[in-house]
Formats: structure tokens, sequence, C-alpha cells
């Protein structure tokens, strides 16, 4: 019955954005003057190398983001980060196919295959995710605080108080992260009474996050794990904000976007990372060329062409460029991503709706 109702919500969105759309594209049929010629060319004289590099940052991030995860399992099993290599790409693969939902491939492909169970792997992925949050904010707020030609930006006052409220974001994490670490029961059970109050469902769900949190960070054994798995978290994003930046400045023939500093570059990473928090399959893809684009227009004043080239482009490198290798890999392993994105659904509703009564979700394996 619920997965009927998510089906349906689906639909709803899908009509909702299909909408969105349609009504951008009615509004901007004669305000938006687009030369599809002066797009190709764009791409023709783009620096395909550049395209490579990023490539190459992307595919490795990969494998750091392997031997961090692998690093988060010794307490429960110890694993070569090539185990579940595969797991990570194969599961990047199903979200770019899929869109958000299929999130939990991941974690369900490494319980199936390091026969561990799924809580153990949803609370990995849970403060992976956390890690990555930190890690991108830390990097944004340094790099537009400090970094060469931030007094260039467009509005630097709205982008330094951005960059502070960053850095606030990272000490709050942190500050989260050693209270769940210490306490972390007692904390859900505040956040659930709290929430509550709204919505009763909200704060289970609240607690189980906090308490999936508290499991991973319990994770991490000891200090030295820890500032192995920040270093490289932080290196991981440092190449992914790499292939960003090769992206763009392989557009030679636009000056805005073959000069593009890193700073800039931020803003442009934080504007499509937000576009694609809540991916629809292939529809998504769209919207965030499109939101990308309209980014480097509205702030670094690209010509709409380089712009929706540029946009196009880093949809590819740092998201889809995954999909021909996973698809191989998945080939390769018997794994059907579709059929395989359904069961880490079906599993990840099962595990949630499984909690035992002193709060902590049931491991199903």
């Amino acid at each position: 019955m619920e997965s009927r109702l998510n089906k349906r919500r689906n639909w709803i969105l899908w009509v909702a954005v299909l909408g969105v759309l349609a009504a951008l594209v009615w509004f901007g049929r004669h305000r938006i003057h687009f030369n599809w010629a002066v797009f190709v060319e764009q791409l023709r004289l783009a620096n395909w190398w550049r395209f490579a590099i990023g490539i190459a940052l992307i595919w490795l991030g990969y494998g750091l983001r392997a031997a961090r995860w692998a690093l988060f399992m010794k307490p429960t099993k110890r694993v070569r980060p090539f185990t579940v290599l595969g797991s990570q790409v194969i599961g990047f693969t199903g979200v770019a196919l899929f869109g958000r939902l299929a999130d939990l491939v991941r974690p369900y492909l490494v319980a199936r295959r390091t026969l561990t169970p799924l809580a153990s792997q949803v609370g990995v992925y849970t403060i992976e995710r956390m890690f990555d949050m930190g890690s991108v904010a830390l990097i944004f707020s340094t790099v537009l605080l400090a970094g060469p030609g931030r007094h260039n930006l467009p509005r630097p006052d709205l982008i330094h108080h951005a960059a502070l409220a960053s850095l606030a974001f990272t000490a709050v994490v942190a500050l989260f992260a050693g209270l769940a670490r210490m306490a972390g029961r007692t904390v859900a059970g505040v956040v659930q009474r709290l929430l509550g109050l709204v919505s009763p469902r909200l704060g289970e769900a609240a607690a189980e996050k906090i308490l999936a949190f508290r499991d991973g960070l319990n994770a991490i054994a000891s200090a030295g794990d820890f500032l192995v798995a920040v270093t490289l978290s932080l290196i991981m994003w440092a190449m992914i904000a790499g292939a960003y930046l090769e992206t763009t400045r392989a557009f030679t023939a636009s000056p805005e976007l073959a000069g593009m500093t890193l700073t800039r570059c931020m803003l442009l990473m934080a504007a499509s990372m937000a576009s694609s928090l809540f991916q629809l399959p292939v529809l998504g893809w769209f919207t965030q060329i499109a939101l990308t684009a309209a980014t480097m227009q509205a702030l670094f004043h690209a010509a709409p062409e380089p712009a929706l080239a540029c946009g196009a482009m880093l949809l590819i490198v740092t998201f889809m460029s995954v999909i021909p290798i996973g698809l191989v890999w998945a080939r390769f392993e018997h794994i059907s991503l579709k059929r395989i994105a359904k069961e880490s659904e079906h599993a990840g509703e099962e595990l949630a709706h499984h909690v035992a009564p002193s709060g902590q979700p049931a491991e199903l394996s």
C-alpha cells in the first residue's frame, strides 16, 4: 500500500516539474535568444583533455570513497577497499539513472556482498553523508573567505556571510557529532519529543536517523581512523572541485568560463549540488543543466550558449560519467540495476518499520 502511495507521489512530482518546465519554456521563448550553431561551436572548440582530466578526478574519487567506506566498516567486518568499490560504482550509476530513490543501492549491495546487516551499512551511509557535508562546507567557506579573487565575486558581502554561515554549520555538525557519539540515545529522545509535537512520525524518523548516525560514529574506532576519514573526505571533495574547475575552463571560446577562478567555481559547484538534491530520473538531468546554466549567466555573465554547453558537460563529467563503467560492472556481477534499486527501496522501508523497543533499528541482513 505504501509503495503504491510512493509511486503516486512520484507521478504527482513528475507532473509538477514538467508543468514548471513547460511554463519556463513558454515564458522565455521570446525573451532568450539562443543560437544552436554557437552552442555546437562552443563544444567543438572546447579543450576535451580537460574534460578527460575531470572524469579521471571523479573516478579516482570513487576509489577514495570505497577506502573510506571500508574504514568505517572496520569494527563490523574488515574488508579491502576493492571489495566495496563495485558497490560504490554500481550504486552511483543507479542514482544517475533512477534519481535519489536509488540512494540505498550502495549500502544494500555492500551488506549483501559482505554478509553484514543492512542496518550497519545504513549507519555507515549516514556517517558518510555527514562527513561529505562537513567537508564540502569546510572547503566552501575556506576558499570563499581566504581564496584569491574573493573580492571580485558578485555581491561579496552576501557571499562573505554565506561562507561564515557555512563555517558555523561545520562547527555545529562537529558539535552534534560529539553529542551523538557520547549520548546518542538521549539526543534522539529529545529530538523525537520535540518534533513529535509537530508530527509523531517525523519525530520517530528523526530519532532513527540520529541513532543510525550514532552507530556510524561508533564505527570510527580511534582518533587515527577519524583523521584518516577526514583526510580522505577533504581530498575527495577537493578532487571533485578540481573536476568542476577543469570542466569549466575547458570552454576556451568563452572568456567568462575559460578564466574561471576557484572562488567563482565554488559558487557554481554549490548551485549544481543544490539542484541535484531532489533529482528525478532523467528529467532531473535537464533541470540540473538548466539551473547550472542559469547560475553561470546570472553570476558570471556568460552567454546562454556556452553556459548551457558547460552545464551539460558538468553533468556528464561529474555525475553521468560513471554510467558506462557502472553498467559494465553490474553486467559482470550479473546485477540488474532496476531490480536492485527496487529491492534496496523495499529493504529500506522494511528496515524503517522494524524498530526495536530500545529505539534502535532492527538488523536486517
